[in-house]
């Protein structure tokens, strides 16, 4: 068993620490609202640290999952930051979504000074993260990679090494980019059958079954048909990670035309007051939810 920190008690890393805890390991937990850390100690029976350096201290791993690429370098290289406290052959692994640019500055800073990271964002929303059954996309060193991937196995039913440092962020991008074009022909699927008169339960049970089925029509065609968008995964962290990704296109000159536009939905989405609904009321923009 290992000593583990856990830093960020947001819905994601939350159930996530508590898996790693669950399969025996010493987990420690920071977080900024340390209410939401001394909830979870009382939870899981772990220990609360006051910063990342002292909860980063003496651990074998150390787990990260806040919100922006700021969160991310501030936990980690900041004032009492975790990665300088870290021992030597220790593993960071930022669960955070964030830019390739961020883990490249976490590896550098890790390499000088002994310390092997790991860029590993995940995939599966709230419900992945309570159930352990998240998909996990690496970056970094093979070492690092298989030092790390019982923890990771914790909380992830699918732990792929994508590459080099930065590959995870980048593959994360790759999803993101594939799921707001995919959930904005949903919503205009749906908007046109609501139109047409057609019953939408037969009709989901007809289509997904087909080549239009997909998660998001599975398990958000009947909540977005009624309205419905209390389902984890904000509309504001969406507009975070597609303008990573945006960012990420203008510097390798791949064209996102479909990703520019729904990030735009989005947008709008978000200043009619709904950024805390999940991602599946892309579909209020065409019916007036």
């Amino acid at each position: 068993m290992s000593k583990v920190a856990f830093l960020g008690m947001g819905v994601m890393g939350y159930p996530m620490a508590g898996h790693i805890a669950s399969a025996g390991h010493e987990v420690t937990v920071f977080n900024r609202t340390a209410a939401k850390a001394e909830a979870w100690a009382t939870q899981h029976g772990g220990s609360v640290a006051n910063t990342p350096a002292v909860a980063a201290d003496g651990a074998d791993f150390v787990f990260c999952c806040v919100g922006d690429d700021p969160d991310v370098l501030s936990v980690a290289l900041g004032e009492d930051g975790a990665i300088p406290s870290m021992k030597s052959g220790a593993v960071f692994i930022d669960n955070s979504t964030v830019s390739a640019d961020v883990a490249g500055q976490l590896y550098d800073a890790g390499k000088a000074l002994g310390v092997r990271t790991l860029d590993a964002p995940v995939s599966g929303g709230q419900a992945g993260a309570e159930n352990g059954k998240l998909t996990v996309m690496v970056g970094g060193d093979d070492t690092a990679f298989a030092l790390a991937l019982p923890l990771m196995e914790c909380y992830g039913a699918r732990v792929v090494h994508m590459g080099a440092a930065g590959k995870g962020q980048q593959a994360k991008m790759a999803n993101q980019i594939c799921i707001a074009g995919l959930v904005q022909a949903l919503s205009e699927g749906l908007n046109f059958a609501m139109n047409v008169g057609l019953d939408t339960d037969k009709l989901l049970e007809a289509i997904s079954g087909g080549a239009a089925q997909s998660w998001q029509m599975v398990n958000r065609g009947e909540t977005m048909v009624k309205g419905e968008f209390d389902f984890g995964f904000a509309v504001d962290w969406m507009r975070k990670d597609l303008r990573i990704c945006l960012e990420e296109a203008k510097r390798n000159g791949a064209e996102l035309p479909v990703t520019e536009i729904v990030a735009g939905y989005y947008a709008e989405i978000s200043a009619g007051g709904y950024g805390r609904n999940d991602t599946s009321s892309l579909i209020r923009r065409l019916r007036a939810f």
